[in-house]
């Protein structure tokens, strides 16, 4: 697929809203790709996720890595995928949140251990999630391979998520974004959308 279509289904699904938002980063912006819009739609996941198994055919992956909670989900379509590619099992774990970072457990660490890993990911603005669970991948004795964002937002590269073999971006999306002290919708006193984004944390520690 190329970022083209995966705009459209993004699109489609409603996936674009305008508004005052704050992401986890702390910074604000003007615009919020809703990257929870897609997962109720199967068809198109599994579209985007046949797509990024296809980019890692022949590179010997063994296990699929998500953060929780969205990453799970990109996690389970593209380890299906790649096991009926290479006609092997290609297992699929999750990092859960634990405080600022992840962790990999429940004897995940235990699949993840001497594997080659493709770590997946829906939305980057920052890459800091991104680097944290391939770090935690490494930590518990995984090899990775690749990591993927279907939506990168941030301008992230590859050195900013600490340097994998390769890095891809299905769809680069450049949206506006500032620290609070800058932000003009702030200084509008346009009130901070609760509904997508961190904004009710936002408002919980004003």
């Amino acid at each position: 697929m190329n970022e083209s279509e995966i705009l459209d289904i993004y699109q489609k699904v409603g996936g674009f809203r305008a508004g005052h938002f704050v992401f986890v980063s702390g910074l604000h912006a003007d615009t919020y790709i809703n990257k929870n819009a897609v997962y109720p739609y199967t068809g198109e996941i599994s579209k985007i996720c046949l797509d990024i198994a296809n980019k890692f055919k022949g590179q010997n992956i063994d296990v699929v890595v998500g953060p929780s909670t969205g990453g799970i989900i990109l996690s389970q379509w593209v380890a299906h995928h790649l096991s009926q590619i290479e006609g092997k099992d290609v297992y699929s774990v999750y990092a859960d949140k634990d405080g600022e970072g992840f962790v990999i457990k429940r004897g995940y660490e235990d699949i993840v251990k001497n594997h080659t890993v493709l770590v997946v990911e829906d939305l980057v603005t920052t890459g800091g999630s991104l680097k944290k669970v391939i770090a935690e991948a490494q930590r518990v004795g995984g090899t990775v391979a690749g990591a993927v964002a279907v939506v990168n937002r941030g301008g992230v590269t590859a050195d900013m998520i600490g340097n994998p073999p390769t890095f891809i971006s299905l769809l680069n999306v450049h949206l506006e974004q500032w620290p609070q002290a800058e932000c003009e919708l702030c200084q509008a006193d346009i009130p901070v959308n609760t509904d997508v984004g961190h904004g009710k944390e936002f408002l919980s520690k004003k």
